[in-house]
């Protein structure tokens, strides 16, 4: 019986090389959720700071919001220039 676990060496080897071409995929992919997450955390750390100094609490954060977003997107957009 052949089970999964009796794979050949030659297999595995050709599995190992597609897993390290997939690699720099994912690490695009990884810094592009990296910075969104961190683009967005920042927009709205901002607005809250905003908030916090002027006193007007919904307001900041919303141009933080936007800000962000904004940043987030100009940034993505770079980095998938870099691939195309």
């Amino acid at each position: 019986m052949s089970g999964p676990s009796d794979d050949s060496p030659k297999d595995r080897s050709d599995q190992e090389k597609s897993n390290a071409k997939d690699l720099p995929g994912l690490a695009a992919f990884a810094a592009m959720g990296t910075t969104i997450a961190s683009c967005l955390a920042v927009g709205v750390l901002f607005g809250l700071y905003l908030d916090h100094l002027f006193h007007s609490a919904p307001v900041g954060l919303l141009v933080g919001i936007v800000l962000g977003t904004v940043a987030a997107v100009a940034s993505v957009v770079k980095l998938v220039r870099r691939y195309l």
